[in-house]
């Protein structure tokens, strides 16, 4: 039996009222039936319900914890729940919760879908409380530092109690219970019957963790229905224009979705199968994440939800629905999706495994980093488009000088020849390409690749593409053939003998003198080849000499030096390594492994009884703080792009050292002094990995060094957004308004890049490590390639503790 205390408090004043303004007065006899059915009801609460808190209302001061999640605030009807739910993201790695209407209609998570959340989907930890606040606001506390990461902003409107309506609506209301505030007029993903869409609001897919959905659908102020991915791209519309006239579009319970006009007139509508079949009681139209809307009814015979219409009957028509780097197709059970690039096809071509679409194909690397040449895969009735239109150029060339156009322009990604008798080809330049493809589609499309054995490409091709056979000799032949195929292969094996036994002989006579110079760092192979990466072991003497005895000092101990063909170099002392000579070459051997266009390359070591080093490549414009700190105000406009090609750099170095390698590897000292510019302004990150490899911390990316270097490099991305070292106590407003004037810029682009960035550099530094964005989610961001919600209305900065400062929380209003 449960006990409901204050926070359980049944408020039983106007129990049958399901919405506001309307009141009814109760004879002798409707009382008599009242108090009885009271009873009743009574009873089933306290025996029946013990999991749920079934009330009409709820008065100031009501709570529920994220620790008693199984306690809920039920409609009076039974069919909705307000309380903590599950995240619908399946990748989180922590339990993280949203808070929110759903569905209560049994034991089955299916079924019992959410209708609306908390801040459009905002996730928080179990340490949390939704509470209705003793000023009338609706609040999401953080415990146990009470931070309000969400709230109702209803605090001077005279809010007395806190209502679930049968239908739904989650409403807070006066002292005459007028409505003062509702969930209604704040729509996440879902409209239920009798709820209205207003221009500019919109129905946003469920998000994952930080990170807004791409699709969303909208009214605009045309009156014209549409979803469209990212703001880009709209991939279906209603195709209305009737300007000024529009007042709403409505969802009725009957499964009709209709556009209203000012006079209240249907001016546009779509309804379900099931349309107004009076055996069906519940509907909703959700935006689905897959980009599609759907109106679905609920089947009481099977217990589940059927779909009943949606906006885009193929679902390959939908802009980019299986993700980067995939195909859309059909078969007979509907839309299933296909990677562009096969494990086999890309043989060789250093494919990062890191999942880069929604479907989890695999990202080809920059094609300037192929070991071969490129080549074109041909792929037939197939159309390929880039995520981001502006950035594909239509010409009118022939198929064949459509493919040899890509292949010979290095900026050229793919293309896609229509076949249409429109002579169209579409060249893609941005990496961020996406297709369908069916027999129906006349297009052939060609996607650059890093060249690859015919054997591999011929066994592991995408179905769609087209594979060149590998020529083949004829295995017939006569006698004098054979016996000629049998010397020659005599010949070269007695050759391979005589040629072996030189060696041994030129090497026995070369071998002191080989000896003598091995130890000289670095010699003819590195004099000959300027990208020699080879690790060797130098003795702390020859460490001496290329640093002239240790004269240049870069910094805390940095020293240039240079090899004998006269290429600069950096050694790095490491004075607290303590690790001994085996885990210690472990160490750099790892380090030797990381290469990446972001990462300073590793070239050699020292291991002496008192004398450690490493040795790096030079980078010749110094780092990071030295340029940005510098920076003259005046030229902050055109250093906009470059600053954010910068944090790009860094951001793609910690996204392959936390994901893309064997072995994750936290840096643990990111900070403007560890990034380096080259002659190009590419940035390079140095010190990387010798917190985790040589002080044996822990290197799995759930552990701390990983979560610390989000945290830091969110610092990192708010210095480069100010060209300032000291960040912390401005809000986000404040910074993005600051930003946009010195910039003195009224490009729209350019003041919503800014905002982005310094949106996700605030959830970086979250206080709650589960909050915090993941860095391949940044660098989506960084690219472009995501949105970013804002960050809370209020959270806490922390200032580095990895110098031994004390914490310290300083509350920041980001709203």
């Amino acid at each position: 039996m449960c006990v409901a205390g204050r926070k359980g408090l049944l408020n039983y004043e106007n129990p049958i009222k399901h919405f506001p303004g309307k009141t009814r007065k109760f004879g002798t006899f409707e009382r008599f039936g009242f108090v009885l059915a009271l009873l009743v009801f009574l009873g089933s609460v306290f025996c029946c319900f013990c999991d749920e808190v079934v009330m009409v209302s709820v008065p100031l001061g009501f709570e529920i914890s994220g620790f008693d999640r199984s306690r809920t605030w039920v409609s009076q009807n039974g069919v909705f729940a307000f309380g903590f739910l599950e995240s619908c993201s399946k990748e989180d790695e922590v339990d993280s919760f949203v808070v929110g209407i759903r569905y209560n209609l049994g034991d089955n998570e299916a079924v019992n879908v959410p209708v609306w959340s908390v801040g459009g989907g905002l996730r928080v930890s179990i340490n949390s409380t939704i509470k209705l606040s003793m000023d009338g606001r609706l609040i999401l506390l953080d415990n146990p530092s009470g931070v309000i990461v969400w709230s109702s902003d209803t605090s001077s409107l005279g809010i007395r109690k806190g209502s679930l309506l049968n239908n739904g609506n989650l409403v807070l209301m006066g002292i005459e219970d007028n409505v003062l505030w509702q969930s209604f007029n704040s729509p996440t993903s879902t409209l239920l019957p009798g709820q209205s869409l207003h221009f500019p609001q919109t129905l946003r897919a469920p998000s994952t963790k930080s990170i807004s959905s791409y699709y969303s659908f909208l009214i605009r102020r045309s009156g014209e229905l549409a979803l469209v991915w990212e703001n880009n791209v709209t991939y279906w519309s209603n195709h209305l224009n009737l300007l000024g006239s529009v007042k709403e579009t409505r969802f009725d319970g009957n499964g009709l979705l209709g556009l209203i006009d000012a006079n209240n007139r249907t001016v546009w509508s779509a309804s379900c199968k099931d349309f107004d079949d009076p055996s069906v009681t519940l509907r909703h139209l959700k935006m689905g994440s897959d980009g599609n809307l759907r109106i679905y009814s609920w089947n009481h015979m099977l217990h589940e939800w059927k779909v009943g219409w949606q906006a885009v009957e193929n679902q390959c028509d939908v802009f980019g629905s299986c993700g980067l780097y995939s195909l859309c197709g059909l078969n007979s059970t509907g839309a299933v999706c296909d990677c562009l690039y096969q494990d086999l096809v890309n043989w060789g071509t250093g494919l990062s495994t890191v999942d880069s679409g929604s479907s989890g194909c695999k990202k080809m690397v920059d094609l300037g980093n192929c070991k071969m040449n490129t080549s074109m895969m041909v792929l037939k009735q197939t159309l390929l488009y880039g995520l981001y239109p502006p950035q594909d150029v239509d010409m009118m060339l022939s198929e064949k000088a459509c493919e040899e156009y890509c292949s010979n322009d290095t900026t050229c990604i793919a293309a896609t020849s229509k076949n249409d008798g429109s002579g169209i080809c579409t060249i893609k330049r941005t990496s961020f390409i996406s297709g369908y493809g069916n027999p129906s589609v006349s297009a052939t499309s060609f996607l650059k690749v890093c060249l690859v054995p015919q054997a591999v490409s011929a066994q592991g091709a995408n179905p769609h593409v087209i594979a060149k056979p590998i020529p083949t000799t004829s295995r017939g032949g006569d006698n004098k053939n054979f016996i000629a195929a049998i010397s020659l292969i005599v010949l070269v094996t007695a050759s391979g003998f005589l040629a072996i036994e030189m060696f041994v002989f030129w090497f026995m006579y070369r071998k002191r003198k080989i000896k003598a110079h091995i130890r000289i760092p670095f010699g003819k192979d590195a004099q000959m080849n300027a990208h020699y990466s080879i690790l060797i072991r130098l003795s702390f003497e020859e460490i001496k000499e290329l640093t002239s005895d240790f004269a240049n000092k870069l910094g805390p101990s940095v020293y240039k030096g240079a090899l004998t063909n006269k290429k600069p170099v950096v050694a790095k002392a490491l004075n607290d390594v303590t690790a001994n000579e085996k885990d210690f070459r472990v160490a750099v051997s790892t380090l030797g492994r990381m290469h990446h266009r972001n990462l300073v390359l590793l070239k050699g070591f020292c291991f002496e009884a008192n004398n450690r080093f490493l040795l790096y490549e030079y980078v010749q414009n110094g780092s990071l703080d030295k340029w940005l700190l510098n920076m003259e105000p005046d030229h902050n406009e055109g250093t906009w792009q470059q600053r954010l090609d910068v944090a790009l750099g860094v951001a793609r170095a910690l996204a392959y050292l936390h994901s893309e390698c064997q072995i994750c590897i936290a840096h643990g000292n990111l900070k403007l002094e560890n990034v380096l510019l080259d002659e190009n302004f590419i940035p390079k990150l140095t010190d990387f990995g010798l917190g985790s490899l040589f002080k044996e911390e822990a290197a799995s990316c759930s552990e701390s060094p990983s979560e610390r270097d989000i945290y830091m490099f969110g610092e990192m991305l708010l210095q480069i957004v100010t060209c300032q070292r000291d960040i912390l106590g401005d809000n986000l407003d404040h910074l993005v308004d600051k930003m946009n004037e010195e910039l003195n810029s009224e490009n729209d682009v350019t003041s919503e890049g800014v905002e982005r960035v310094v949106r996700i550099a605030l959830w970086c530094m979250q206080n709650q490590p589960f909050l915090r964005p993941s860095i391949g989610e940044v660098v989506k961001v960084l690219e472009g390639t995501l949105s970013v919600d804002r960050p809370p209305s209020a959270f806490a900065f922390r200032q580095d503790q990895m110098d031994g400062r004390v914490l310290t929380d300083v509350e920041v209003d980001s709203s």
